[in-house]
């Protein structure tokens, strides 16, 4: 899966942002939003990377920091609306100009509270703006999306179903927790964070997620650090239990990346047995050792590769009891954390994913044994790299075959409408998007 690593808890805290707010902007802080917002809109990397890197070259306090994220980060969720709203596609309007429209018209921020760091004509350039008509947008404008992916929705969706999910993939995710069972319960875990003033629930549906009220500052909290939590979707918690490793047995993750659904699937296993975790990338891979330390998984084995094709991999040959593909993609089920990534993907860049996940799969596939379970998923959206993957592979393996996986969670307790083939939207089940089809083999 795209390791997009955009993980919300670094962003910025609700309070922090009200403060910001409240008292006004000013024309330097202006400028360092503008500065970080085109440096997003460049594209060149990540925005997450790209506005870290900004903050190291740039320092400033947690306020500031928060403000200026929140800015850049709306420009990117509403991108479409603002340059129809500043005048395109008659008019190229500037990263300045976005960063302005988006303050006033996405974030709400009153005129009083923005002139004093506006520059001459500005104001004038905005009230014009109120004073204009709006102007009749298409259905891509409206959802915010690129026309490509509006035509590819369109073809299993209605308009009124896209706007729908469009509006959930353009809102700031949550933050999620999974608690780590072998080092205490989540009702512990709840009640102490609570008695520190951090609101926290039960996720609807993963049996070890949290789910907080706005984005409180955790890599240093002591239940972080002594590895009682992680920091994870709900949704990416139930793809875990799709898998449902059982004590004792051997199993990989295909494509572990930095390793959250490896650390998972090694607390489920209880720290027995073997759990290889697979990646191309020995960066990526090399942040799975300490966070496997920390949470006190004696059972993990990362193993970097130089392809779905390596030796390591060939050596286990129909050994494996469960194996999770969770595959490279596109990522468009996290625009909720990831929102550049609407305009940094393409069809092209779908096309090549799809042959890259078909070539994963089938590798992945000769390591399972016989009665052995394979999980293919992703955080796409998009059919091409979910079930037509899925579909062209089992016409080309008649030995595995379709679980589930409704069934198999509610076999675990855990009730979620999300169809034979595990089917997860922000819109209806609060979490990013998600797929994930479930395969058996029979021989």
């Amino acid at each position: 899966m795209s390791r997009h690593g955009a993980n919300e808890g670094r962003r910025p805290n609700a309070a922090a942002e009200a403060g910001s707010e409240a008292a006004g902007v000013s024309a330097a802080l202006l400028d360092a939003a503008v500065a970080a917002t085109t440096t997003l809109l460049a594209f060149n990397q990540p925005a997450d990377a790209a506005l870290s890197g900004f903050f190291r070259a740039h320092r400033s306090g947690a306020r500031d920091r928060a403000f200026i994220a929140e800015t850049a980060y709306a420009v990117l969720r509403r991108k479409r609306l603002l340059e129809r709203l500043a005048g395109a596609p008659q008019t190229r309007p500037t990263p300045r100009q976005l960063v302005l429209l988006s303050l006033s018209r996405v974030r709400g921020m009153s005129q009083r509270q923005i002139d004093p760091a506006l520059q001459e004509g500005e104001a004038e350039w905005l009230a014009e703006l109120r004073r204009t008509p709006e102007p009749e947008l298409s259905l891509a404008e409206q959802a915010d999306l690129p026309d490509w992916l509006v035509e590819r929705l369109s073809l299993t969706m209605t308009p009124e179903s896209l706007l729908v999910l469009a509006r959930a993939l353009n809102s700031s995710a949550p933050l999620d927790l999974r608690v780590n069972a072998q080092k205490l319960s989540r009702d512990a875990l709840m009640a102490r964070l609570i008695a520190e003033g951090i609101v926290a629930e039960p996720c609807r549906h993963a049996p070890l997620g949290l789910r907080l009220k706005g984005k409180p500052a955790l890599q240093k909290h002591p239940a972080f650090l002594d590895g009682s939590f992680e920091v994870q979707d709900e949704g990416s918690q139930l793809l875990t239990h799709l898998v449902a490793p059982r004590r004792g047995e051997l199993v990989v993750d295909f494509c572990a990346g930095a390793g959250g659904k490896t650390l998972a699937l090694g607390a489920l296993m209880r720290s027995t047995g073997r759990l290889y975790a697979f990646d191309v990338s020995d960066k990526r891979l090399a942040k799975l050792k300490p966070r496997a330390a920390r949470a006190g998984l004696s059972n993990v084995h990362p193993i970097c590769i130089a392809s779905e094709n390596d030796i390591r991999v060939k050596r286990l040959a129909g050994k494996a009891d469960r194996v999770l593909v969770d595959a490279p993609c596109s990522g468009l089920g996290t625009l909720r954390r990831n929102p550049d990534l609407k305009w940094r993907q393409s069809p092209q860049s779908v096309a090549e994913l799809a042959a890259k996940q078909a070539a994963i799969l089938a590798a992945a596939a000769r390591v399972v044994r016989s009665g052995g379970r394979l999980v293919y998923a992703t955080c796409s959206i998009l059919a091409e790299e979910n079930e037509q993957v899925v579909d062209a592979f089992l016409a080309a393996h008649p030995e595995f075959r379709r679980l589930s996986a409704q069934e198999l969670l509610a076999a675990q307790g855990i009730a979620v409408d999300c169809g034979e083939d595990m089917r997860l939207m922000p819109h209806s089940h609060g979490t990013d998007g998600f797929y994930a089809a479930v395969l058996e083999r029979e021989k």
